[in-house]
């Protein structure tokens, strides 16, 4: 053998936890169940939302995984009151069905569709004189996406493995009342329809050993224009009276990168620690959250 030739990694030496950001597009064998709880702390200017999103997931059929994404959060703001106590954010249900499998020598990835349905069980409007309370959007939200992963053998044998994600979600309106997290104030009341959003994630992994993994996603989100009106009771000189308001958010665009690294204590459970990193672009505002994760199937 010369002295350059390395020996190929098999794909069973290789464990991950998967990227900080990119869903997989592999399903989980009927009866086994993955729990992945994070915890990360989102950085903008004059606010840290502290929070939890854990997924729990379940093989329901040969192809098909249904699961949830619960929600908690806290709100600490250095211009007013911070939340009261940690809220109910918007909870997410989602089924994936796996389209394609990938198989070594074959260039085709495996693919998967998955459906998810976040319900307004967040607080985000009524809030009062605590703006912080908000943690939702008060509406439903539809999200159809198009998962893919690939595994590629590099030159020293080692494995890259490859995410690349689509997605395009559809929220409905919802009425706001009072204070909110639209910007509203306590005399508002009126209708709020949240613009669709188009999402992509192309990921990296690059198996160092069995049980180090580096990682990076790379993001892109568009948002079409939030619309809003109603009527705003108004107070100037001590007399009420109603003023139509209307209100276009245009357009926003942001990219980001997510940095992490994961240690595989075995097949079945490992941790993740990263840092989402968005760049504010247009109309948008930029964020450092860093974030753990365990995952853990059975």
């Amino acid at each position: 053998m010369p002295l350059h030739a390395f020996a190929q990694e098999a794909m069973s030496d290789a464990w991950w936890t998967g990227p900080m950001l990119a869903n997989s597009a592999e399903t989980l064998p009927p009866g086994h169940f993955l729990f992945e709880p994070y915890l990360y702390d989102v950085r903008r200017p004059h606010t840290d939302t502290f929070g939890s999103n854990s997924y729990i997931l379940y093989g329901l059929a040969d192809r098909l995984s249904v699961g949830m994404i619960p929600v908690i959060s806290y709100n600490k703001v250095s211009n007013g009151p911070n939340s009261s106590n940690v809220n109910i954010g918007d909870w997410t249900l989602q089924a994936q069905y796996r389209l394609t499998e990938f198989q070594q020598g074959s260039w085709i990835p495996t693919t998967a569709l998955l459906l998810q349905e976040t319900l307004p069980t967040g607080k985000y409007d009524q809030l009062g004189s605590r703006p912080a309370n908000g943690m939702g959007s008060g509406t439903y939200t539809t999200t159809l996406w198009l998962n893919s992963q690939m595994y590629f053998w590099l030159p020293n044998g080692r494995i890259l493995r490859t995410r690349f994600n689509v997605s395009r979600s559809f929220s409905r309106s919802a009425s706001v009342k009072g204070v909110s997290v639209y910007g509203t104030d306590q005399g508002f009341s009126g209708r709020v329809k949240p613009g669709n959003g188009f999402f992509a994630d192309l990921a990296f992994e690059y198996s160092l050993t069995q049980r180090w993994v580096l990682a990076m996603d790379f993001t892109y989100s568009h948002s079409d224009s939030t619309r809003l009106a109603g009527v705003d009771m108004v107070d100037p000189n001590g007399v009420f009276y109603p003023q139509d308001m209307r209100l276009n958010s245009g357009t926003s665009t942001s990219f980001g990168v997510a940095p992490a690294i994961e240690y595989n204590w075995s097949p079945r459970i490992g941790v993740l620690l990263g840092t989402r990193v968005i760049f504010g672009g247009h109309n948008s505002t930029g964020s450092v959250t860093p974030a753990v994760a365990v995952n853990y199937v059975y």
